[in-house]
């Protein structure tokens, strides 16, 4: 067992369990001072969940930010008040009427950048307060639209009242609330019966273990810890030499003679800086004059 693990574990989530009890979970079992994660996902839900142990922590802002993908089943017909199978249903209609060419139509309506409400029942808050306890307690609180970004929408089969679908989508996006989007939009309504999340930030299912997995090998979890310089797969990076590292370690102000600004993520300006092995050492930001180079966190 590592005395104090940095990095980040991919957990299958079961359903029935918030992600909330999951984090603990692992933080108990790799005996971690800190861990968080990356992207709730509701506890009826399974999938990628990140959670990132003690140093790690301070590289989920940004992972939070990356693509989602799912695999989903919506359900026509019925919808709920939580817009996903948890919840009670307060309407009801034909939902095995509408046709396979109506269903692709309106699916590829969905695709690219669309606005979408925050269902009510939800973690985000309001005043302090999660809009799912103010919905419990009569006091709902719709908040206003926003952008989001569908980039693929794929539907696997059509067995009426049930559609089988994948998503790729930015995050923030609400699966409940595409489905619901969607049901409403064909005229008969709809809820989320079914969501696993496959992929999140760069990390897929592939690699994710169950807390059960993780827990039967407890004398050789570590090797379910993905290091620190194998955590930023989405963001560019820059390998130091020994001038940039000692810059660094002291806390230099760094230059685009340092670093080539050309290398940066052009959205967000950001470069990870690794060792030749591989270890991370820091991530930087380009200024907005672009002549230097600001510090998001240091890790030597």
């Amino acid at each position: 067992m590592v005395l104090e693990p940095n990095g980040v574990v991919i957990v299958d989530k079961a359903a029935g369990i918030s992600s909330a009890k999951v984090v603990a979970r692992v933080k108990a079992l790799f005996q971690a001072k800190k861990a968080g994660h990356t992207g709730t996902l509701d506890p009826f839900a399974t999938g990628v969940l990140v959670c990132c142990l003690n140093r790690a922590t301070r590289l989920a802002r940004f992972l939070l930010r990356g693509k989602k993908k799912y695999e989903a089943v919506l359900h026509l017909g019925l919808t709920t008040d939580t817009q996903d199978a948890t919840g009670k249903v307060i309407a009801e209609a034909p939902g095995s009427t509408v046709s396979e060419q109506q269903i692709r139509a309106v699916f590829k309506q969905f695709e690219g950048v669309i606005e979408q409400k925050p269902p009510l029942y939800s973690a985000l808050k309001h005043r302090g307060v999660p809009l799912y306890k103010l919905a419990r307690q009569g006091h709902p609180v719709q908040k206003p639209a926003r952008s989001v970004m569908i980039e693929t929408l794929d539907i696997q089969s059509i067995a009426a009242p049930e559609i089988r679908f994948k998503v790729t989508c930015s995050a923030g996006t609400y699966i409940r609330t595409l489905c619901a989007d969607i049901g409403e939009r064909l005229g008969c309504g709809g809820h989320l019966k079914h969501l696993r999340r496959t992929a999140s930030s760069g990390f897929t299912i592939g690699e994710a273990l169950t807390l059960e997995t993780l827990a039967e090998q407890k004398t050789t979890a570590a090797a379910g810890i993905i290091p620190l310089g194998r955590v930023l797969r989405q963001m560019p990076a820059h390998v130091a030499d020994d001038a940039l590292r000692h810059k660094i370690r002291q806390g230099v102000i760094l230059t685009a003679r340092d670093v080539d600004l050309g290398k940066a993520d052009i959205a967000a300006g950001r470069l990870q800086v690794l060792t030749p092995a591989r270890e991370l050492l820091a991530v930087i930001e380009a200024d907005r004059d672009g002549e230097r180079w600001k510090y998001c966190c240091v890790f030597i």
